[in-house]
């Protein structure tokens, strides 16, 4: 199937009828899926590289934001994997390329969406203020055209806290150093609970809100752009719409970055140190690789990544508070890499599609699906308890996910190359016991 022109017609009719049926049907989750499902058939069908990049860029940057803008929603998913993907790319080099498990990582993405919350809202103005007390009135402090150099800034606070976290916990290893990242991501998530005195910083468990947006691009870009989706979609484009399209792009180009140095890393010279590291940290030693400089650049570098994506979230939400940063979101991107594939970047992004799409709109349509059905009445109202509502079980399924993968496929859906050596070389060895 995958020879020849059949794949290329595959991937094309595929393509064409996934985007016509979403088209047609904006609320179809089914279709939405086939959607998605275009990458996949990208990865393992034999096309050349100028196919694939051409049929990528016409499904992000062509047919996701018209299919998004005619449902709103599927812009928010697209965003959240982006999100997802840029999170669980820079856990992947600190679990999957350094083998140094990071329970804390969540604590990155609170730092850089505390930065901007912090510096593109009103709260330098009420510092000294009771929580809940300011006046609304207050103007906002800072030029929002701002966002762009704390975005930068942001990168490189998350790799410093990234060299801070790894200097003391450089000697730890395997269930202690993931201890100790575990109570990392308390500690930030704690202190971001009650930095409201006697200094007013964070405001507590109240959050920050608002925050600025950065401002839409010249009128010469959108209008254009907004003419053009219009015809398209045919009804009125707002600027809230094209707002929503704007935080998509640059999420996915946050993403494109993260893939682009992802890539670089994993076939550099400090790549192959992490993994020597992550096999043998003597062995590793004994052939030279600075490991202290080695550990923390993969902190540094991991951290960077969640620290761009903190303020865009912050930015696009408008409000950032601790409950965003729990234990239960770091394990969210642990179970991304691990049932996408540790150490595998496009496995890592597939993980973070099915994850996030599992989460907001799979379980959320079920649970939505069991509700119709019981007010329906009958035997439905009988046998469907409202205690039967998929979203609620989303710790379980999780949980059940993890527990199949390590069983049956314990190098994650799309394994990395270098994975797949060493759990053929496992199986050969045990066969050879046995």
């Amino acid at each position: 199937m995958d020879q020849g022109r059949r794949s290329y017609l595959i991937i094309s009719g595929l393509l064409l009828l996934s985007s016509v049926l979403v088209y047609l049907n904006p609320r179809s989750l089914p279709a939405f899926l086939l959607l998605l499902s275009v990458p996949l058939l990208l990865y393992f069908l034999h096309t050349t590289g100028r196919f694939k990049a051409l049929i990528a860029i016409l499904l992000l940057l062509g047919i996701m934001p018209v299919v998004g803008i005619r449902n709103i929603f599927y812009l928010e998913v697209a965003f959240q994997i982006a999100v997802f993907s840029a999170l669980a790319l820079g856990l992947n080099i600190v679990v999957g390329f350094a083998g140094l498990l990071d329970l804390g990582y969540i604590a990155f993405y609170a730092v850089g969406a505390y930065v901007w919350a912090i510096f593109g809202s009103k709260q330098l103005l009420i510092l000294n203020a009771v929580p809940g007390t300011a006046p609304a009135s207050n103007q906002f402090p800072l030029d929002p055209n701002l966002f762009w150099l704390f975005l930068f800034l942001a990168v490189g606070l998350t790799a410093l806290t990234g060299v801070l976290l790894g200097t003391p916990v450089l000697r730890l290893r395997g269930d202690y150093l993931a201890i100790v990242t575990l109570g990392f991501g308390e500690v930030i998530r704690v202190l971001a609970n009650n930095l409201d005195k006697p200094i007013n910083l964070t405001n507590g468990p109240q959050g920050i809100t608002p925050i600025q947006r950065p401002p839409l691009p010249p009128d010469f870009i959108t209008e254009p752009l907004r003419s053009l989706l219009q015809a398209l979609v045919g009804h009125n484009v707002s600027d809230a719409q094209l707002y929503n399209l704007f935080f998509y792009l640059m999420a996915l180009a946050v993403v494109g970055v993260a893939v682009t140095l992802a890539t670089r890393l994993d076939n550099s010279r400090l790549g192959r140190a992490w993994v020597a590291i992550r096999e043998d940290e003597t062995a590793a030693i004994a052939m030279g690789i600075p490991l202290v400089r080695t550990k923390l650049m993969a902190f540094a570098i991991g951290a960077s990544f969640s620290g761009a994506m903190g303020v865009l979230f912050a930015a696009n939400r408008t409000f950032v508070s601790p409950e965003s940063f729990s234990l239960l979101a770091s394990i969210n991107i642990l179970v991304m890499i691990i049932l996408g594939g540790i150490g595998s970047i496009p496995g890592v992004i597939l993980g973070a599609a099915l994850v996030t799409i599992l989460n907001i709109q799979v379980l959320q349509e079920l649970s939505l699906f069991f509700s119709q059905l019981r007010q329906q009445g009958g035997i439905w109202s009988q046998v469907l308890s409202t205690q039967l509502d998929p979203a609620k079980y989303q710790r379980l399924i999780f949980g059940v996910i993890l527990v199949v993968m390590m069983i049956k496929r314990p190098g994650g859906i799309l394994p990395a190359r270098r994975r797949q050596l060493e759990l053929a070389e496992s199986q050969e060895e045990t066969q050879a016991t046995d």
